[in-house]
């Protein structure tokens, strides 16, 4: 199956409410995890090559993002009855191995991953202070194996949102599989 890529940044986007389990089975709301310079939406999954490729980056750009005001949060919508790799009890190892600085949360119905118009993982959605949609891009050039050396594109992306409020000029799409939905 080819590589989905999500579209460019809709900069009229705001970012829809949620209230989802975490792997601990805490609700948490988008107000819970709201920045005071933005906010990082992260759709990823336990099982796709993507997302296990970038895993330990994205951990330490979510937790230097946290220091400049952006809070992120992780969502995993996949079908996890067919893709049982993307389990809640996965979930909650991986997220426990990773040390993940941001909640990691259940989209069991898909309804979140469907109101944010979610593509594949991973697929990023970066929000300004007031939750407007300003970054809709990659984390760095890498697709499954690393590229020495990638701009962190996603990182430094968000610290422009977080200083300015506005979209970075450029922005790729990321690129990974695509989310499975249930039929």
């Amino acid at each position: 199956m080819p590589a989905l890529q999500p579209p460019t940044v809709d900069l009229q986007f705001s970012a829809p409410d949620f209230d989802l389990p975490d792997v601990m089975g805490r609700r948490v709301a988008i107000k819970d995890v709201r920045g005071d310079k933005g906010l990082l939406v992260m759709f990823i999954c336990n099982h796709c090559p993507y997302v296990k490729a970038i895993i330990d980056r994205l951990v330490r750009d979510t937790r230097e993002l946290a220091a400049h005001g952006v809070n992120s949060v992780a969502i995993m919508s996949n079908d996890a009855v067919n893709y049982p790799e993307d389990s809640l009890d996965n979930m909650r190892r991986l997220a426990q191995e990773k040390d993940f600085p941001f909640p990691y949360l259940y989209d069991e119905n898909q309804e979140v991953a469907r109101a944010y118009g979610a593509i594949c993982t991973p697929d990023f959605f970066g929000f300004n202070r007031d939750l407007k949609l300003r970054f809709r891009g990659r984390l760095d050039a890498s697709r499954t194996t690393l590229v020495p050396d990638a701009r962190r594109e996603l990182f430094e992306g968000m610290l422009h949102v977080a200083r300015t409020g506005e979209a970075p000029a450029d922005q790729i799409p990321s690129m990974g599989c695509s989310i499975k939905w249930r039929a």
